[in-house]
């Protein structure tokens, strides 16, 4: 439709939508796809026939029921010629909504002797992903995979049973569409001869706005699904389509409702005569929902006096949709940046009438999805926020692993929270949906609304650096580490691989313990040194902890066990189980207890101790929470006062108060800080004095540290700093590290010795206390949310400036 037609079209549904949709004065409706006002006309044209006819269970012979069944068969009838389906080569069966008729064909093909395998398009609606769940083996596609399989080499082998390729015409997440010739593609494949391939097609999304054409039988899909009030608004009823040649996937089917059997006996023998005339006899268990089916006669003639055809509907979308894509586009921020990151393709290419998008700031970080469609709402914008239930589309739209997914997961995110930025990525998306009865206003409104809110001309001051400083500074991170599991062997982060630091700590340090089965303390190397052979190792790219014992070990026991990454409420005792409570350091925690058998047996078997692995999370609360106990000792207090400025010192965080009062700072489960950090330079020292006494130098992996920072100018300078900029972050310093006998344990070889300890005692005690390293926090700058104070990582290399 040329511009100038669809001005005229809009002019017309602007004309008649304040008529027909009053529930959409003063509103803008952009969520066409997630549902579809119903008209007035279609209200009363309903109410008319209800209140003008009697109408009965069609399972009956009298008037009322004969009528219900004449009126249903002359509504299917037309379903099928909406879509241009020969009847004696689909059969329609009623549903009630989508979901419901992929839920049919999946147990129809459960039921097979064999079972089924599935194949689905990774853009799928969660419910195609579902179906998964009921076949015997399932993978996901991408369009590369989908275009290798229709060139004969086959993503799940030749088993022989049946196979099940469920795909969206269009993506309910961004409007991309995909080709519906796919299906009679698949039944040329090379492989077809040797398995029996169906095809599913989610249309749900595409016949909201645009014409579905199933006059060509041999090319069409095995099976459609969708549903009405998206088209219609009005009533809330789904169909199934099924190519006649496909019938024979329902021959397994064992479930028959009341009205789907010629003859039941029960009594003495069990036996059934199912009807065999039509499919939809067979499959439609039970009273159908007559006055559905009844609306949907007035909603397809409701729907053609006000657009016409569906192709009219279709060009008046896609010249909305061009309109909106080209206006968020359009917009910039004062420094030029783009506001909208756009996830929906060009409307000129193959796409509908949807538009997916996040805004950023001018200082690259991501606005709350929560917080626009808050003030949406207040502004009468109806829009959709979130994960849109299609997980594999906003996995690839926003780059999101499966083990970042899972991450999400264990630190608090769940379908319709407000955890909608989360490690620097969002969660989901905005999502703009376009209509039938959407006008150019509407989409104008809109961008004018995004323009109004969230263009930054006037930029906000930042203390935040441009670059990352990796070229200059005397001082560098010489190493990072992180420990899953409290009191284990740490994990060494690679050179090059940015580490998330996070209010707790570093990512994923110390989220584990063990607790003992009978005391309920949690263990520690004081008592266990050989939990330091007991190696931890985060897969990502597989989503888990892969923990491998490397001490002696008596019979033939497993010496690697892998834990998922995911908080899967499955792992874990039932609260009832482990509602018992444990401790650490003193005070009384409630961790979650892993229910695995598997999971528990490794760790006791490798330490010879009951015990069970046990999680403690972030994002808890009461008991399922700790705080930071660490503060400045008198000997730093000392040293900050009389330290001589620093060469090249960069300016940092506020001094700390003199008090040890501090804000509550949330750790997992390390002793006293989120973060501990070392010096080589100390501990060169350190060893210096170590060989002065006769002794074996020790390694500064004794100190467990989660930093360690190379090139410092003197030993101990650290008893003096404040802060800390590592990067481009800010940290402060929250005290020195107070020691136990748990540094002399080699946590290499498990052997336990006097030192560090004894130097230590001769060199850093304090008031009697033995001291080495120093606690930190991050601190986020202040000045306008950027990228790296929404995601703030730091890496092996990175410049120190202390201050």
């Amino acid at each position: 439709m040329a511009a100038e037609e669809s001005v005229g079209y809009n002019a017309a549904v602007e004309s008649f939508r304040d008529n027909e949709y009053p529930m959409l004065q003063g509103s803008v409706y952009l969520d066409h796809a997630g549902t579809t006002p119903y008209s007035k006309s279609l209200m009363d044209r309903f109410a008319h026939d209800m209140t003008a006819h009697l109408f009965g269970n069609p399972h009956s012979a009298s008037s009322s029921s004969q009528l219900s069944t004449s009126r249903i068969e002359d509504v299917r009838l037309r379903v099928l010629q909406f879509f241009n389906a020969d009847p004696n080569e689909f059969d329609i069966v009623f549903v009630a909504n989508a979901t419901a008729g992929i839920k049919l064909v999946a147990e129809a093909l459960r039921a097979i002797p064999d079972g089924f395998d599935y194949a689905y398009h990774q853009s799928s609606h969660t419910s195609l992903v579902g179906v998964r769940e009921e076949a015997r083996n399932s993978v996901c596609l991408d369009d590369q995979q989908v275009a290798t399989w229709l060139a004969g080499d086959s993503p799940l082998g030749h088993a022989g049973r049946p196979t099940l390729f469920a795909y969206p015409a269009q993506s309910n997440m961004d409007g991309r569409r995909r080709p519906l010739s796919w299906a009679s593609q698949l039944r040329r494949s090379t492989n077809s001869g040797r398995t029996k391939i169906y095809t599913l097609l989610d249309a749900a999304a595409l016949v909201s706005s645009s014409p579905l054409d199933l006059r060509c039988p041999e090319t069409a899909p095995d099976f459609v699904v969708l549903s009405f009030y998206k088209i219609f608004g009005f009533p809330d009823l789904g169909a199934l389509l099924v190519r006649r040649e496909a019938e024979d996937a329902f021959n397994s089917r064992r479930y028959f409702g009341g009205g789907t059997v010629d003859m039941v006996v029960c009594t003495k023998e069990q036996w059934h005569a199912p009807k065999a005339q039509f499919l939809h006899e067979r499959l439609e268990d039970g009273t159908l929902p007559i006055h559905n089916i009844l609306a949907l006669d007035a909603a397809l003639d409701v729907h053609q006096q006000l657009f016409g055809s569906m192709a009219k509907v279709a060009a008046h979308t896609s010249f909305l949709s061009q309109r909106l894509h080209d206006g968020l586009r359009s917009l910039r921020h004062g420094n030029g940046d783009a506001v909208c990151t756009i996830y929906s393709p060009d409307p000129t290419v193959c796409s509908g009438p949807i538009v997916a998008f996040n805004i950023r700031n001018s200082l690259g970080a991501w606005i709350s999805l929560g917080e626009v469609e808050k003030l949406a709402t207040l502004k009468n914008f109806h829009i959709r926020t979130g994960g849109v239930c299609n997980p594999g589309g906003i996995a690839s739209a926003l780059g999101l692993e499966p083990w970042e997914m899972k991450r999400n997961f264990s630190s608090g995110f769940r379908c319709a929270t407000e955890n909608d930025i989360m490690a620097g990525k969002p969660t989901g998306v905005i999502r703009a949906s376009l209509g039938a009865m959407s006008t150019i206003s509407d989409v104008d409104r809109f961008i004018d609304f995004v323009r109004e809110f969230y263009v930054e001309k006037c930029l906000p001051r930042t203390n935040v650096q441009p670059v990352r400083d990796e070229g200059h500074a005397d001082m560098r991170i010489h190493g990072i580490h992180v420990y899953p599991i409290k009191s284990c062997g740490g994990f060494e982060v690679a050179r090059g691989v940015d580490w998330e630091v996070r209010a707790e700590g570093l990512a994923w340090d110390r989220e584990w313990c063990l607790v003992h089965r009978g005391s309920s303390q949690v263990l520690s190397q004081k008592r266990y040194p050989q939990m330091s052979l007991i190696r931890p190792y985060l897969d990502f790219q597989h989503g888990e902890l892969v923990v491998r014992y490397v001490g002696p070990i008596s019979g033939n026991v497993s010496r690697e066990i892998r834990v998922p990454l995911s908080q899967n409420p499955k792992v874990f005792q039932p609260h009832a189980s482990a509602s018992r409570p444990s401790r650490v350091c003193g005070e009384d925690i409630q961790a979650q207890a892993y229910a695995s058998p598997e999971i528990n047996n490794f760790f006791t078997n490798a330490l010879g101790v009951a015990c069970v692995l046990a999680r403690f999370p972030p994002g808890g609360h009461g008991k399922s929470m700790r705080h930071a106990k660490a503060h400045l000792q008198k000997h730093q207090l000392l040293a900050v006062r009389n330290r001589a400025t620093i060469p090249g010192a960069f300016p940092g965080p506020p001094s700390p108060p003199d008090s040890d009062s501090e804000i509550d700072r949330p750790i997992l489960l390390s002793n006293e800080s989120p973060i501990l950090a070392i010096s080589l330079a100390s501990v060169d020292a350190l060893n210096e004095e170590i060989r002065r006494n006769g002794a074996k130098e020790v390694s500064p992996a004794v100190f467990r540290a989660n930093v360690v920072v190379s090139g410092s100018p003197e030993p101990y300078v650290e008893d003096g700093w404040t802060g800390l900029r590592i990067g481009r972050h800010n940290f402060r310093m929250l005290g020195a590290c107070r020691r136990c006998h748990m540094v002399c344990i080699n946590q290499e070889t498990a052997e336990k010795s006097e030192e560090p300890f004894v130097s230590l005692s001769r060199t850093r005690r304090f008031e009697g206390k033995v001291f080495f390293g120093t606690h930190m926090c991050y601190c986020p700058e202040g000045g306008g949310i950027s990228r790296d104070v929404q995601f703030p990582t730091i890496r092996v290399g990175d410049a120190v400036h202390p201050s």
